[in-house]
């Protein structure tokens, strides 16, 4: 029985976590988009930031319900070893970001923060990814390159570059989860 019990635990903590929803990433990009418009017509890059803090939590609750969904039909656990690694390497650079946020709007340098984040999500989507389907870490490549260049871009494009990223790169790679990986 001891046998049995590691043999289990070592092919759960080798295993990936697949019930990352495309549908969820489908429905976080229209969010995304939507934000992206209402954000650009703020008076203030504190009510900008606003626009983007409640997206982030939609996001969030979206990402979550739709991963339940999908994990309750494919009776897998989400706190199975893979899932809490995934966890666990997400959250660390969206902690880095909400802070960077912060002394961004303290010191005036708001602009930088649209390539900031997109760099934070992508390194957090990749490092996570790295428990998940191979299409998961290449999305977060994309959002590091897209951040890359949102950082030398005018600031006049953080809309364009808002909608793109966290609106298109979801929908799009949402959709190829969606189709390659059921939901």
């Amino acid at each position: 029985m001891d046998n049995l019990k590691f043999i289990r635990d070592t092919m759960e903590r080798a295993g990936t976590f697949t019930a990352i929803s495309g549908w969820g990433e489908v429905l976080i990009g229209v969010t995304a988009i939507a934000a992206a418009l209402l954000a650009a017509r703020q008076g203030t890059p504190a009510r900008w930031v606003g626009v983007w803090m409640a997206e982030a939590l939609l996001a969030a609750l979206v990402s979550l319900s739709f991963m339940a969904r999908k994990a309750r039909a494919a009776r897998v656990s989400l706190l199975s070893g893979p899932a809490l690694k995934l966890l666990w390497s997400f959250t660390p650079p969206m902690l880095v970001g909400a802070l960077v946020t912060v002394a961004c709007l303290e010191h005036g340098l708001q602009s930088m923060l649209p390539g900031l984040w997109m760099l934070l999500y992508g390194a957090g989507v990749v490092s996570a990814g790295a428990f998940s389907v191979r299409i998961v870490p290449v999305m977060g490549a994309a959002f590091m390159l897209a951040g890359a260049a949102a950082l030398f871009t005018p600031p006049t494009w953080e809309t364009a570059l808002m909608v793109a990223t966290f609106g298109g790169l979801h929908v799009v790679f949402g959709t190829l989860i969606a189709r390659r990986h059921g939901g």
